[in-house]
């Protein structure tokens, strides 16, 4: 083990400076080719047999629910065709696998027009997928020693690149998207995959598209509540950006769209020091400044936490601003001291008398503000996973200082049942809502959803995780009759996220789905794959209604019921799958 982790440290190192002169250009366009090298492959999977593989070029479809290993000969039948069923305003993948014995440099990969009897559109594009190191789930939580779980590379990673040169007895997955415009007439189209390279012969993969006569709304409009917490400062770091700074809010623009484009609706604000107590690998940065004057009194400023709040409603995320945290990990609050000009830390316990002297006015001041802004009716007061007796403390005194405020948590202790009122609650996957009380929250009109974590070994979203893992967790929001779901962070990078998705505590991949610079991933797509199915099942089973049709009602929501499980069952991918191809067929003959 130590001579494999020094290659890897070695490899990192020379990662780090990210690009390398390969300076490889592509036959078909000026774009560069230049990129960064992947960590080596640590599997005994490098010693794969390639002796039989076809020269040249390999190039096939594959499902987009298998993750194929960089190092292994995939052994399959060549697929040159894949047919893809869609609505208007739906965003559908395929999944291209290249493999080869020899290098090949300046591999290029474009998806040309789709064209049909009803109309020619242009909406689609092909990306690299990358590898980046992964562990293994084990125990699940718990603080992580590399040397102590076994590694691989995973597929993860959708990148920018224009073009790329391919490794020898290699694999290199390509991600195809393509997003159907709302404006295209329903029927059949096809488009071409052309395959180019150094010394290549150009080869073609064909892909047909059903675009059904449905349409899905605009991700802003759809009634999935996904949470997936932000982590603005981790931008500023990887970019080498001052915080807060204007070229810090330009990076953050193309990572927070993926967050918008897959229906996100909540904000993640903080209303003092780090709530998590620098759980993550970058502390989270203040939004909101304290100060105490010299005569006791208190102001605060909101510079950082307006332009925040205003930045993610411009991209369509307005439906709530879940403010952390009243009960930090640590219980510890700073503030400016302006006799001193010092910043002083205290520990303010939930219920003792510093406790309210410090929250007590500024929750005082941020309703008033609020207020100002507009933003009063949806902003909540959010915790994580207190305790009973902190948890207590806190609803105790946002009830009697500022009752407007609403209230979110993550709750593994129960906390709903003594506060049923509360506007955004999320439980744990393992340990959901009893079905009266969730009864009770849909009567109520108060928002119930489901959380995952680095305990839960399935569904979950870990680099290492199967992709339609992700696609799952929308269906089983639907089949459990959930509102949505949360994921606890969205882009809180490791050290080095575009090459090791390792961090010290939790399993790989758990505190991000994104990549810097706007990069999606595999984990992306098919958690947003699943939201849209959320959506589009939603719409089927109530037009259905309208027409009286038990029978396929009945039969759809057996179908649903077999996704109601948060454990892994045999036959669970082929249950997906089943259900998929239910609500195309139905959304086809409504």
């Amino acid at each position: 083990m130590k001579s494999l982790k020094s290659k890897l440290l070695l490899s990192a190192a020379a990662g780090l400076m990210l690009f390398w002169g390969s300076s490889c250009q592509n036959q078909t366009t000026s774009q560069s080719c230049d990129t960064f090298s992947e960590l080596p492959d640590p599997t005994v999977d490098t010693l794969s047999d390639w002796s039989g593989v076809n020269e040249g070029l390999n190039v096939s479809f594959v499902s987009i629910d298998k993750r194929f290993p960089k190092s292994v000969n995939p052994e399959l039948t060549a697929q040159e065709q894949e047919s893809l069923i869609g609505w208007k305003g739906e965003t559908v993948s395929a999944q291209v696998l290249l493999w080869t014995t020899e290098p090949v440099e300046s591999v290029a990969v474009t998806l040309g027009e789709f064209k049909g009897d009803e109309g020619i559109f242009d909406a689609g594009q092909a990306r690299f997928v990358r590898y980046v190191m992964t562990d293994e789930f084990a125990e699940g939580c718990g603080y992580r020693k590399p040397e102590d779980f076994k590694a691989s590379l995973s597929p993860d990673m959708l990148d920018d690149l224009a073009c790329m040169d391919l490794e020898a007895n290699k694999v290199r997955p390509v991600w195809v998207t393509v997003d159907i415009p709302r404006d295209i007439k329903a029927g059949s189209y096809s488009s071409v995959l052309k395959i180019n390279g150094n010394g290549l012969k150009e080869q073609e993969l064909r892909l047909q598209l059903e675009v059904l006569n449905q349409e899905l709304p605009k991700p802003s409009e759809w009634g999935f509540h996904l949470d997936q917490w932000q982590h603005p400062s981790a931008v500023a770091r990887v970019d080498s950006l001052d915080v807060w700074s204007d070229a810090h809010f330009d990076a953050l623009k193309p990572v927070m769209q993926l967050l918008a484009d897959a229906g996100q609706k909540v904000i993640t604000a903080t209303l003092n020091k780090d709530p998590w107590n620098v759980q993550t690998f970058d502390p989270y940065e203040d939004m909101i400044i304290w100060y105490k004057n010299e005569d006791g009194s208190w102001e605060y400023d909101y510079t950082v936490f307006d332009r925040w709040v205003s930045f993610m409603m411009d991209l369509g995320v307005k439906k709530m601003i879940n403010a952390y945290s009243i009960v930090p990990w640590n219980n510890e609050l700073h503030y400016v001291d302006r006799s001193t000009n010092e910043t002083v830390t205290v520990e303010a316990d939930p219920g003792t008398p510093i406790f309210e002297e410090m929250w007590s006015p500024f929750l005082t001041d941020f309703s008033k503000h609020l207020d100002e802004k507009g933003w009063l009716s949806i902003t909540n007061i959010a915790m994580d996973e207190r305790d009973k007796a902190s948890m207590d403390a806190a609803f105790e005194l946002i009830n009697r200082v500022a009752p407007e405020l609403g209230v979110a948590f993550a709750d593994n202790q129960k906390t709903y049942q003594r506060y049923p009122q509360s506007r955004d609650v999320s439980v744990s996957a393992n340990d959901p809502f009893a079905p009266e009380d969730l009864a009770d929250r849909r009567a109520r009109g108060v928002n119930s959803t489901f959380y995952i974590y680095c305990g839960n070994g399935f569904p979950n979203q870990f680099t290492f995780s199967d992709p339609a893992e992700s696609t799952y967790l929308g269906w089983y929001a639907l089949a459990a009759n959930f509102d949505g779901f949360l994921r606890w962070s969205f882009n809180s990078w490791v050290e080095n996220p575009m090459l090791d998705s390792r961090f010290r505590t939790w399993p790989a991949g758990d505190t991000y789905t994104v990549y810097p610079g706007g990069r999606s991933s595999i984990r992306h797509e098919r958690t947003r794959e699943g939201i849209q199915d959320y959506e589009k099942a939603q719409i089927v089973l109530a037009k259905l209604k309208e027409k009286g049709d038990d029978a396929r009602i009945d039969q759809f929501n057996q179908a649903i019921e077999k996704l109601s499980t948060p454990k892994r069952v045999d036959g669970w991918n082929a249950h997906l799958n089943a259900a998929k191809k239910m609500l195309n067929d139905l959304s086809r003959n409504l």
